[in-house]
């Protein structure tokens, strides 16, 4: 009973993802791992969908601004309102170190974690940062991707999205927008 009962708990999550993933040839589902068991990073080597900046949504437009420096590369971001958001603001300015994701991302690991009490989930690509509860990283699109559960919506890139796959690995530097 004990192992029928385990079994099924650990499928949940995994029927809820597969259930959950819609994919179609022109989208990049974010493939999330653990950074304890990544062996191997890939280059990025997808070209962003669209080359306009996102436009903010409504929801976004009273928010903070922050701004991700990474060599000459400058990307803002306009923070929507939730409390994930404004504890990642809080937590600035930030030296860290940001890594290739997957075919469509960069990753950096705030110091502290994100309430994700009043995030709202993340969708679309090109320009959005969200933030993976389970493993704590924060994450740059620079592409499509497939909705997920534990992927949330912190903001959209308002000016120099175009660098975001262009973001070598390494230390970048995070502070608030005046």
């Amino acid at each position: 009973m004990k192992k029928t009962v385990a079994a099924m708990l650990l499928a949940f999550p995994l029927i809820t993802i597969v259930g959950c993933n819609k994919e179609s040839e022109s989208t990049v589902a974010p493939t999330v791992v653990p950074s304890s068991t990544k062996n191997n990073e890939t280059t990025a080597s997808t070209k962003p969908s669209s080359s306009a900046e996102p436009t903010p949504t409504e929801d976004q437009t009273s928010g903070k601004r922050i701004q991700i420096i990474a060599g000459e590369h400058v990307v803002t971001f306009q923070l929507n309102d939730s409390t994930a958001a404004q504890n990642l603001y809080a937590q600035l300015p930030l030296s860290l170190k940001i890594e290739n994701y997957s075919s469509n991302e960069k990753i950096f690991y705030p110091p502290q974690p994100l309430d994700i009490s009043d995030a709202p989930q993340a969708g679309g690509g090109f320009g959005v940062l969200a933030y993976y509860a389970p493993w704590g990283d924060v994450i740059l699109f620079y592409d499509d991707f497939s909705p997920n559960g534990s992927l949330y919506e912190l903001g959209q890139a308002v000016s120099g999205s175009e660098h975001i796959q262009s973001i070598e690995e390494g230390t970048i530097t995070i502070e608030s927008v005046p």
